[in-house]
């Protein structure tokens, strides 16, 4: 299918509030500017958010839907969740709903919400959380007790595409309850304001049409007509009420000022909810409409089913007629086709669904990205100046004013991270590779261009902070890439490896301090692993050496050399490119192994593993010891030249020849064995003797080896490890399930809980190891894998071990959860609850062929 099918998808996201784009407060504080309770009456400035909702590519009209049971103070409209300060373990979605599947067209989308029938307890949620402590479980919607003897409705919509600008959309609803219930059900349709903030004037139009203007009867729409999108009819079968209002601001309801507009964005909310006749535009023009369904009552076990039909044709007689069905029946066995072909024959039934479940959570996770940093610190014509503290030296963002995206972009979660991280971003294109091979290789250029990358090489981490520091995993992610989509794009390897050589340089100048070949960098994406916070500023003349910063630009430097070596196979000036990586691998190998800047390893002989040193200002120093995945990231650092290298590539090889005769002491980390297809050449930060050290504990289940993959903290500190640093007693303790400490804002755990990331990285990482030293280290590759998939496998009960004790019913255990982190000794899924991004990584896993190999 071509480009114009994707024209429409889900980029609309769950969540526009709390976010930094919409943020325009004087102290930062996101979370409270737009809160959920003002986010119905407030018009968003950068991006919209609904239920299961839909935009175009550009976002300019939406569409999603809308609940009310009877009982709720306001229309469910989106997803609530707590705030970073309100949960007992940072922000968290109090909601429950799935992507039940998709495809990269997004031809065909499912989507499912669990909506219960008596009042959405959120005054529970919020004081029951508060109430509870770190050291407390977090207080979830089931715990409430509303969802009890399944007295929810189950919201399934599916979206079908009868063409690029045509599609049929369906939405069942299920009242699984022991009794009847009614339900109000609300498509709504809308434009993102685009006009009041005095950079574009133009205003689209949305008129509910008449029946005098309906070729057919029984059809209830409304016409959506935009300067740039075109002219859009919203068709609906059934007989509801067509309410119409705009998309404004409820400056009276929200400030106490005066309204720009009569009819406000809560007005739809207003009239359902209230009854409040006035709020919505008798005349059936505005900016905002929703079809108003009533289900007095649906008796237990029933369905109801409400059809519409977005379109650029005019709404007629054959508008629900059997074609409609037939576009639906289609689209769904397309779909059914296109995953037998990715998918691997070998995967059984289970394997299947927790695969198609993972991409459907990718696919549904594209959304819709719109920052522009200097329109956003500058302020907008009509609005008034924003405060002096947001430009202010410390203040967020401020020297990132060169990014400006308004891109589909994958996100990490729907909710918990509707803005993108650049690393997860990495993660999410292997997996995505499996499905949309050219959509994962413009996401990873994307935060490589000049709209995104700062001047100075920098890629952009995330809103919250586009200075953080992520680890350098891109290169790594286009490779697999690159590999996944049949090793044929060079074009692509020499798009993002010339963009890259930039960020490699911003990494040598700026986190290599005296340079020495080992490197800082702060937290690094794993929030709490240290004994103190890694991203804060020491005391004047300290410095921290990282073992996981080092090693993640030995990494780094060895997949910019493999890129380049594949490059030279065509481009003989890639040659030299890689021989620049190969030296500068070797120099943070014996850094890191022997001397380090103050003659001191990175490397104890004693403990045999990595840890971080502390360097005093008078050259004293300290090593952490500390047994965290800090220590098990230079095993990530292993590249295999393949045998053509020696024939190919003259300036490479004339350069390892000469390093053997005369600086021979450089190559510790250099392997090479001969073979039947010529000598095969390795390079690693460990020879096998380390190599062997390092994996005893990995492998060790008293140390990091969970039932479900690696742990992120050895298990031997069960009882807490003291130690001093620089004379204050310091303490760490594993912590299997969420932190118990406020670290990060308490909402992310790296001191004993199971991350896929890192797990994926080091199951390659042995798989490469085995190339030289053979298939027991593949073999533990694979029990790697084994026990990450095990994660979603049901058991004789249905109940995987991800699911947590909430889950039980055959109701429940149908829909696997993918959340940012499992627990490292039951598995079960904690943080994010959607982050079919990274942990998505198991349909990688489950998607491998046996072509594809790590080199």
């Amino acid at each position: 299918m071509d480009e114009a099918w994707r024209l429409w998808g889900p980029y609309l996201s769950e969540r526009a509030w709390g976010t930094v784009r919409e943020d325009y407060s004087a102290d930062g504080d996101a979370w409270r500017y737009i809160t959920h309770d003002r986010a119905r009456s407030y018009a968003y400035r950068w991006s919209e958010d609904g239920l299961a909702g839909i935009c175009d590519l550009e976002q300019r009209l939406c569409l999603a839907f809308a609940f009310w049971n009877g009982n709720d103070p306001i229309l469910k409209e989106r997803i609530f969740g707590l705030t970073g300060a309100q949960g007992n373990h940072g922000e968290d979605a109090k909601e429950y709903w799935w992507a039940l599947d998709g495809t990269p067209s997004h031809s065909w989308m499912q989507w499912l919400y669990r909506y219960p029938q008596a009042a959405y307890p959120y005054e529970q949620l919020r004081a029951e959380n508060a109430r509870r402590g770190r050291q407390d479980r977090e207080y979830e919607l089931v715990d409430t007790g509303v969802l009890a003897e399944d007295r929810f409705f189950d919201m399934t919509v599916s979206y079908a595409k009868a063409g690029p600008d045509d599609l049929c959309i369906t939405i069942d609803v299920t009242n699984h309850g022991p009794e009847p219930a009614p339900l109000h059900v609300l498509p709504q349709v809308w434009f993102r304001n685009t006009w009041v903030w005095g950079r574009d004037l133009r205003r689209p139009s949305l008129q509910r049409l008449d029946a005098a203007r309906l070729a057919a009867g029984g059809i209830h729409a409304v016409e959506c007509e935009h300067e740039w999108l075109g002219r859009y009819v919203v068709a609906t079968d059934g007989t509801p009420e067509v309410l119409v209002c705009d998309n404004e601001t409820n400056n009276a309801a929200l400030f106490g000022a005066v309204n720009a507009a009569r009819y406000t964005k809560d007005g739809v909310n207003n009239r359902v909810v209230h009854g409040d006749e006035s709020a919505v535009n008798p005349d059936g023009v505005g900016t905002k409409a929703a079809f108003w369904y009533r289900f007095d009552s649906i008796a237990p076990g029933e369905t109801k089913t409400v059809r519409l039909r977005m379109s650029t044709a005019e709404a007629a007689e054959d508008t629900f007629a059997e074609g409609f069905d037939a576009v639906v029946s289609d689209r769904r066995a397309e779909a059914d086709e296109f995953y037998a072909s990715v998918l691997p024959a070998r995967l059984d039934d289970a394997e299947r669904h927790i695969a198609r479940r993972a991409f459907a959570g990718l696919l549904w996770t594209k959304q819709l990205y719109r920052y522009d940093v200097e329109e956003w610190l500058d302020g907008d014509p009509t609005e008034p100046t924003p405060p002096p503290q947001r430009l202010g030296k410390e203040a967020r963002n401020t020297s990132w004013r060169q990014l400006a995206l308004a891109d589909v972009i994958s996100m990490p979660d729907e909710w918990e991270y509707p803005w993108f991280a650049a690393w997860d971003l990495a993660f999410h294109c292997v997996a995505l590779a499996h499905v949309d091979p050219a959509f994962a290789k413009e996401q990873l250029l994307l935060v490589c261009r000049e709209w995104a990358m700062h001047p100075n090489g920098q890629l952009p981490a995330q809103e919250w902070g586009f200075g953080d520091v992520n680890p350098p995993v891109h290169a790594w992610a286009a490779w697999q890439v690159y590999l996944i989509d049949g090793q044929r794009d060079r074009d692509f390897l020499i798009r993002i490896c010339t963009k890259l050589l930039l960020n490699f340089a911003w990494w040598v100048n700026r986190k290599d301090a005296d340079d020495s070949d080992l490197f800082e960098g702060g937290f690094l994406g794993m929030d709490n692993v240290g004994l103190f916070d890694r991203s804060a500023p020491l005391p004047p003349g300290y410095r921290l050496e990282q073992s996981d910063a080092t090693s993640w630009m030995a990494f780094y430097c060895l997949q910019m050399l493999k890129i380049s070596l594949e490059l030279a196979r065509t481009v003989p000036a890639w040659d030299e490119v890689a021989t620049k990586f190969l030296e500068h691998f070797l120099g943070i190998a014996r850094a890191m192994g022997r001397f380090g800047s103050q003659n001191v390893g990175l490397w104890d002989d004693d403990d045999g593993f990595f840890y971080d040193v502390l360097v005093h200002p008078g050259g004293a120093y300290e090593r952490l010891r500390v047994r965290s995945m800090v220590g098990l990231l230079p095993l990530l650092a292993v590249a295999s030249a393949p045998p053509w290298v020696a024939d190919e590539l003259p300036d490479f090889t004339a350069r390892l020849r000469w390093l053997a005769e005369r600086r021979p002491e450089l190559l510790h980390g250099f392997l090479e064995r001969s073979g039947p297809d010529g000598n095969h050449l390795q390079l690693s930060l460990l020879d096998a003797e380390r190599l062997a050290r390092v994996l005893a504990p990995m492998f060790d289940e008293a140390e990091f080896l969970s039932p479900y993959g690696i742990r992120s903290l050895s298990a031997a500190y069960r009882e807490a490890y003291t130690t001093d640093v620089d004379g204050r007693p310091m303490t760490i303790n594993y912590e299997p399930a969420e932190s118990q400490t406020g670290l990060f804002g308490g909402n992310s755990n790296w001191r004993g809980p199971v991350w896929f990331p890192v797990n994926v990285l080091l199951a390659d990482a042995l798989r490469t190891y085995g190339e030289y030293f053979g298939d027991a280290y593949r073999a533990r590759a694979d029990t790697i894998d084994q026990r990450l998939v095990a994660l979603f496998r049901p058991g004789p009960d249905g109940r995987r071990p991800s699911d947590g004790p909430h889950v039980n019913g055959p109701l429940w255990t149908a829909h696997p959860t993918f959340s940012e982190y499992f627990n490292g000794d039951t598995g079960e899924g904690l943080g994010a609850s959607h982050q079919t991004g990274w942990t998505a990584l198991v349909a990688h896993i489950l998607s491998r062929r046996d072509h594809v190999t790590v080199r």
